[in-house]
């Protein structure tokens, strides 16, 4: 997906969104005028203005990369203005359609309802228009601290007796930043431990811009107990932030070693694992995925793949990797599920939202990450401390 079409996507993406923004603006000015002075008016215009041309700039930060360092000494800035619009701007959206909806509705009901009856529509509207609100304010003080640890069973064919039952820690997405702490990581990691992992992996984002705390992070990464040392991948954070080369050297200092287009071998017993490790595919690169990478599987070995973009999969299974193990979409962070359909904003970008994909017998697992992006919420898609085993199909 080349710059512009990540651009589109997205646009497309904050669409509906915005055009609900755009109808509550005109409703708010259409009750200003009958309230309030021209000034009034005209300030909140400006606020208004100044609000969505703010969402136009940090949507171009996230398609064109190379735009980030024409305002990287103001990146602490943007990240809280960037928040803060889309706190407003997703529930306000949602109301207002509810609003809409229920407007339609009384204006359609009997005329002669009765007093009691017309309360309770109203009391019902209401509630319906603060939902949105209101799951999205559980999504941010609950959802997005309820660190949940997921058990899955990757079942392979002609897996190596040594091998059977290995423990495999998944971290991925941590995002480090003003809406995770260092305090809270660390129970991450305190409950990580508890699992007594063979195997502790990183699948990339350990921060979310300039200015946030990298050495934290890693600090918290190295106080994982495993048999072996850490080995991990880098995310597209990193790669946005122009930070790969620090990561790597000061992870390699503490014994933790980002794979970087590189392989490393593990053995237990008489069986040895291989990892692979790729740096951020973007999505432009789809149809180019993993080229070169073939040289890093290890023959008649089982082969890890570690890559923080998903979408690689179907090329990873077929150069025969046995698993690819990813993270990148935070599960959706926001997922709902409507008549038995699963709606989330990953689903724009790839079809590797969350949880255990196959393609022949090639697996590939997706976990939806410890920390948050834009807002700083998760409803439907619970962070998540990944432990896999390995298990003899």
């Amino acid at each position: 997906m080349s710059n512009g079409e990540n651009f589109l996507h997205q646009i497309l993406t904050i669409l509906p969104f915005v055009a609900a923004q755009i109808g509550l603006w005109f409703s708010f000015i259409t009750w200003a005028k009958r309230r309030f002075s021209v000034r009034g008016v005209t300030a909140a215009c400006v606020v208004t203005g100044f609000i969505g041309s703010f969402e136009l700039v940090t949507i171009l930060m996230d398609s064109f990369p190379w735009f980030w360092p024409a305002v990287r000494p103001l990146a602490p800035h943007f990240a809280w203005m960037r928040t803060t619009t889309l706190v407003w701007m997703f529930p306000s959206s949602i109301a207002y359609v509810i609003f809409l909806v229920y407007r339609f509705l009384l204006s359609r009901s009997p005329k002669e309802v009765n007093p009691v009856r017309r309360r309770l529509i109203h009391t019902a509207g209401t509630a319906a228009i603060l939902a949105p609100f209101a799951a999205e304010a559980f999504g941010a003080f609950i959802g997005r601290m309820n660190f949940q640890t997921r058990e899955v069973d990757l079942k392979i064919k002609g897996l190596h007796p040594d091998l059977e039952g290995l423990r495999i820690l998944q971290l991925s997405d941590v995002h480090l930043s003003a809406y995770l702490n260092v305090k809270d990581f660390a129970r991450v990691i305190d409950a990580s431990n508890e699992l007594r992992p063979h195997v502790a992996l990183m699948t990339g984002d350990l921060i979310s811009t300039w200015g946030d705390p990298i050495d934290d992070c890693l600090a918290q990464l190295n106080r994982v107990r495993c048999d072996t040392g850490m080995l991990g991948c880098l995310g597209n954070h990193e790669a946005y932030t122009g930070s790969e080369g620090y990561v790597t050297k000061q992870a390699a200092s503490l014994g933790i070693r980002f794979l970087r287009h590189q392989n490393q071998q593990l053995r237990f017993g008489n069986a040895t694992l291989n990892f692979g490790g790729v740096d951020y595919l973007p999505f432009k690169m789809r149809g180019r995925y993993l080229r070169g990478v073939e040289g890093l599987k290890s023959a008649n070995n089982l082969n890890i793949l570690l890559s923080h973009n998903p979408d690689v999969f179907p090329e990873a299974a077929a150069q025969g990797w046995d698993v690819t193990l990813a993270g990148h979409t935070h599960g959706g962070q926001v997922t709902l599920e409507i008549f038995e359909q699963t709606l989330n904003p990953a689903r724009f970008y790839t079809r590797y939202v969350s949880g255990l994909y196959q393609r022949g017998d090639a697996l590939c697992y997706v976990t939806r990450g410890i920390g948050t992006i834009g807002i700083p919420a998760r409803l439907g898609a619970t962070p998540e401390i990944t432990l896999l085993r390995l298990r003899k199909a």
